[in-house]
């Protein structure tokens, strides 16, 4: 059993108090294999706010796979000529990291360009690369892919490219994509078409809103994802009153790993 701590807007700079240590308490529990972090780590991408997201990523469990959020590209002039700088000190140097563990293959996507105010951006370049990493994996690794945006959103908060990246997921044979974005938990299963025809399901997982105090009346929340050979199964942990719980487990049937 492989398990995979899935975490995403932190906000800091708009955090609650306390949050924090709650949070990085029952992710260590957890013992996750790998943990990921699907972006808007900073409130408005503010040194100070990046160093105390620096803080928190170290005490999350290792190995960590951190993707780039909307909210952690600056406003004003920087945007136009430094736009992901204090990402890559404080955070992660490339935007388009990889995570290779025995028994899982982690690819993450930067899903917010600079000349973007909010919804996001695959480009081909992402997509080859996606198929690329992932479509290399060993036989029976777990297939990850990791972006900010929500992959297969519609009406206004539709991703740019979001064809050619639903045709990537399904040519490498990815078992998981995971975001965050919308500050609300989710999980479903999307089955997606490869250019030569073969269709192939995927588990998407959307991770609520870890720390922030913007979490739409969900509550903070993370997602715990443990993978076997035959399921994919993702528990929502809620944080309450009395100490953070298992809200809600969806399991899924994970797909085509024999014929890898």
């Amino acid at each position: 059993m492989l398990v995979v701590a899935h975490v995403s807007d932190l906000h800091l700079g708009a955090h609650l108090p306390g949050a924090v240590d709650d949070l990085v308490a029952d992710v260590v529990a957890a013992a996750p294999a790998l943990t990921v972090v699907t972006g808007d780590h900073t409130m408005r991408a503010r040194t100070g706010q990046f160093r105390a997201v620096r803080t928190l990523l170290d005490r999350l469990p290792h190995p960590l796979l951190a993707v780039l959020g909307n909210h952690d590209v600056p406003l004003g002039p920087a945007r136009a000529f430094t736009p992901y700088t204090r990402y890559r000190r404080w955070v992660e140097a490339d935007l388009d990291p990889v995570v290779r563990i025995p028994g899982l293959t982690a690819l993450g996507l930067q899903s917010m360009p600079r000349w973007r105010w909010k919804n996001g951006r695959v480009s081909r370049r992402q997509a080859s690369l996606l198929v690329g990493t992932l479509g290399a994996a060993p036989t029976g690794d777990v297939r990850l892919l990791a972006l900010h945006h929500p992959p297969f959103a519609r009406g206004t908060a539709q991703l740019v490219g979001r064809g050619r990246l639903g045709r990537g997921v399904a040519e490498a044979g990815a078992d998981l994509v995971l975001a965050g974005h919308t500050h609300v938990p989710d999980v479903r299963e999307k089955t997606l078409v490869a250019p030569d025809g073969t269709r192939r399901r995927a588990v998407v997982v959307i991770a609520g809103t870890a720390t922030s105090r913007r979490h739409r009346g969900v509550g903070l929340s993370w997602s715990r994802i443990m993978v076997d050979d035959d399921e994919i199964v993702v528990d929502e942990r809620y944080c309450g009153d009395s100490g953070w719980r298992t809200g809600r487990t969806v399991s899924c049937r994970r797909a085509d790993h024999t014929s890898r």
